[in-house]
């Protein structure tokens, strides 16, 4: 579950295999629409409660007050069922989802790399790394953002960390990063995906440098990559305490920093 856009997304996984999804476009109300849409979700895959083996929850970063709705839930879910909980980045959910669009995937087709086996190369499909910049708006010229590569038959490796960031000083960065390596190794295509339309004119900026490598579009995530993410690390072995879970805000609540301020 992830309730850190506008899009609730909910998905039932059966190890990393989607059984089904619910994704729902609601600006507001998602305290009262979540569990609704998990026992929806649940219906239709013909899931019972007590038949769950793990949760996986979105910590954002996002909605300061939708972030918290997940987690809460999540929490609660995995303490009362007694089920381990893995929190997941739902920036790497909304780039996965973006990065597999675009090539044309579907989550099945990252299955055997999300339970840790090999999987066969994709047919026809380029076998050059590439590199998905996920993209929320944080207003003000803002973005809530990372960086991973992304390859067919892989699941997403990270090399920016999840943070808030100027959008013009973000692009400078990832000019400057793609820029530093040997072009024999640079990615074959760059994505910015999200909330891309609000910042098209600055991801722009990353057009001469990059020409058609570059990919701006719009996109709003979608439960079953959310889903796959957190399978593959429930398949590990990695959860937590239910107790533990927290969600990443990435910055400090305006009555945080009033109250550092003495305001």
């Amino acid at each position: 579950m992830d309730t850190s856009t506008a899009m609730l997304c909910t998905a039932v996984m059966e190890g990393a295999a989607v059984l089904a999804e619910n994704n729902l476009l609601a600006q507001r109300g998602h305290a009262e629409l979540l569990m609704p849409a998990v026992r929806d979700v649940l219906q239709a895959s013909g899931t019972k409660q007590h038949e769950l083996s793990g949760i996986i929850a979105g910590v954002g970063p996002g909605s300061y007050t939708g972030i918290r709705i997940a987690v809460a839930a999540g929490k609660s879910l995995a303490w009362s069922l007694g089920i381990p909980v893995v929190g997941i980045s739902s920036l790497e959910m909304l780039g996965l989802g973006a990065w597999a669009q675009g090539a044309g995937l579907a989550a099945g087709d990252l299955l055997a790399a999300a339970e840790g086996r090999e999987a066969a190369p994709a047919t026809g499909a380029a076998s050059a790394a590439e590199w998905v910049v996920p993209l929320m708006d944080a207003r003000r010229g803002q973005v809530y953002t990372a960086l991973f590569e992304t390859a067919p038959g892989i699941m997403p490796r990270r090399l920016e960390p999840d943070g808030i960031r100027q959008m013009a000083d973000w692009t400078a960065s990832l000019a400057a990063l793609w820029s530093a390596l040997p072009p024999e190794v640079r990615p074959s295509a760059v994505t910015l995906a999200g909330d891309a339309d609000k910042h098209a004119a600055t991801a722009e900026l990353l057009r001469p440098l990059l020409g058609d490598a570059l990919r701006i579009t719009e996109y709003a995530p979608q439960g079953a990559w959310g889903g796959l993410l957190g399978a593959a690390r429930l398949l590990r072995g990695e959860h937590g305490d239910p107790h533990q879970l927290q969600p990443n805000y990435t910055q400090l609540t305006e009555a945080e920093v009033n109250k550092l301020q003495g305001l």
